[in-house]
């Protein structure tokens, strides 16, 4: 009996070595619903390692914060690591990882406003009697638990994934992460004020705070809805306008084609007469031009360019090439939807690559560009290839890969520095540049599993 009553005594009275013993525990659980919380939420594919390292990095720092820093001011550093976190660990952009931030912060803040208040006046404690005595501490945060990981049960049944585009302009990504710190700072400041003035304030004031805190998420939730909906609604009319002006000059060609069949017919016949087979070669080298002229025409279709940014980019530095009488051959026979890389970062490479190629070949002789989209089965790699004619053959294929170099003049030399830049920041992703007597070729190898 006197066990039962020293164990009741430690649970029910203020004991720091107790609080101590739970609080390593309760770390790491809470980083665990927090990474499935956004995990499941925002569709991030993940490894076991990534995981597993997510959760050793955030519990050390919840943990050396908690000890380092007064409460509830740890909880700055633990918001700012898990965006760094988010961002180094699963490779998430700036904005995913920040959007991963406000998802968490808001969700626990939520669940925090919402059980805080009524379970302090239940049970006719104060902040610091549930901070020091185990017994309350536990069943706050097991009910805390408790409830966050219904909510990731919820999600997950409900299927309700937040897909965004990483892809989008400076302006509007710009607007989008403003708006989320600003979110993150009126929940600080909520947590703030609730965490010194919890005990002052009635319920009707935590239950109006937490409706506040409630219709912010909601609200941000939708307008982000909405702007990427606007986005992608733009790209769309885009990829339109594009893919009208490719049919216009495929609808002009083919009229030539058919007004001019019957004299083709024609001047073939009178090679053939003539026994005239090197004119007749000739002619038909300039025939198979304009074929191949219209069947690249055909193939800049959005939907075998399964990619609206993409098919926008390619047909624009198409358009450009051929406005420079530019022979451009494309082969396109890759599944973008399948692409393992990020398709902000392979679009990039994409333009600084066809801007390269587009004003190398412009100064020869012989102007052609070869763009090739392929996957390789046998060895597992997706395939880029972008070669061109190139007028200076001692074109160091390792230096124009410096920051600062560049062959033309006014030119920053940093379209390749970044490429290499890209391709270095993904482990699945290697450039190979290759040159020979015609063509400079660049091919980027995307591995996948």
């Amino acid at each position: 009996m006197e066990i039962l009553n020293n164990l009741w005594l430690a649970v029910s009275t203020p004991n720091e070595g107790l609080m101590n013993v739970i609080t390593i525990p309760g770390t790491v659980i809470e980083n665990l619903l927090l990474m499935f919380l956004f995990l499941a939420t925002l569709h991030i594919s993940s490894t076991r390692k990534q995981r597993i390292l997510y959760i050793i990095y955030m519990s050390c720092v919840s943990l050396l914060s908690i000890y380092l820093i007064p409460t509830p001011f740890n909880l700055f550093i633990n918001y700012i690591m898990i965006t760094l976190l988010q961002y180094f660990i699963f490779r998430n952009s700036i904005l995913k990882s920040i959007i991963a931030s406000v998802l968490c912060i808001v969700i626990f803040n939520l669940i925090s406003i919402f059980i805080l208040n009524p379970f302090i006046t239940v049970f006719n404690i104060t902040i610091e009697q549930l901070n020091s005595i185990l017994i309350y501490r536990l069943s706050y945060i097991l009910t805390m638990y408790l409830l966050t990981f219904i909510v990731i049960i919820t999600l997950k049944l409900k299927h309700l994934n937040i897909h965004f585009l990483e892809d989008i302009d400076k302006k509007n990504k710009f607007i989008i992460i403003f708006n989320l710190l600003f979110g993150i700072l009126a929940i600080i400041l909520q947590t703030i004020i609730l965490f010194y003035y919890v005990n002052n304030l009635p319920i009707l004031i935590t239950f109006l705070s937490f409706i506040t805190l409630l219709a912010y998420f909601v609200i941000s939730i939708y307008s982000l809805t909405r702007i990427f909906k606007l986005i992608l609604t733009t790209r769309k009319l885009q990829s339109a306008e594009e893919y009208n002006h490719s049919l216009r000059v495929l609808h002009d060609s083919v009229r030539a084609f058919k007004h001019d069949f019957d004299n083709m017919v024609t001047t073939i016949g009178g090679y053939i007469k003539t026994n005239d087979m090197e004119g007749l070669e000739k002619y038909y080298s300039e025939l198979v031009d304009d074929s191949e002229r219209v069947n690249n025409l055909y193939i800049l279709n959005p939907e075998v360019v399964n990619n609206d940014g993409i098919y926008n980019l390619l047909t624009k530095k198409y358009h450009e090439a051929d406005s420079k009488d530019i022979k451009v051959n494309i082969t396109f026979l890759l599944d973008l939807s399948t692409l393992n890389m990020k398709i902000y970062e392979f679009a990039r490479i994409l333009g600084i690559l066809l801007d390269n190629a587009i004003e190398a070949s412009s100064e020869c002789e012989e102007k052609i560009i070869n763009i090739i989209f392929r996957n390789d089965t046998k060895n597992h790699t997706q395939l880029l290839i972008v070669e061109n004619t190139y007028a200076d053959k001692t074109i160091d294929t390792e230096k124009i890969f410096e920051k600062g170099i560049s062959g033309k003049e006014n030119h920053t030399g940093l379209g390749l520095w970044e490429v290499r830049k890209l391709v270095n920041k993904n482990q699945t992703v290697h450039l190979r540049t290759i040159k020979d007597n015609k063509f400079f070729k660049q091919q980027l190898e995307i591995y996948y599993k």
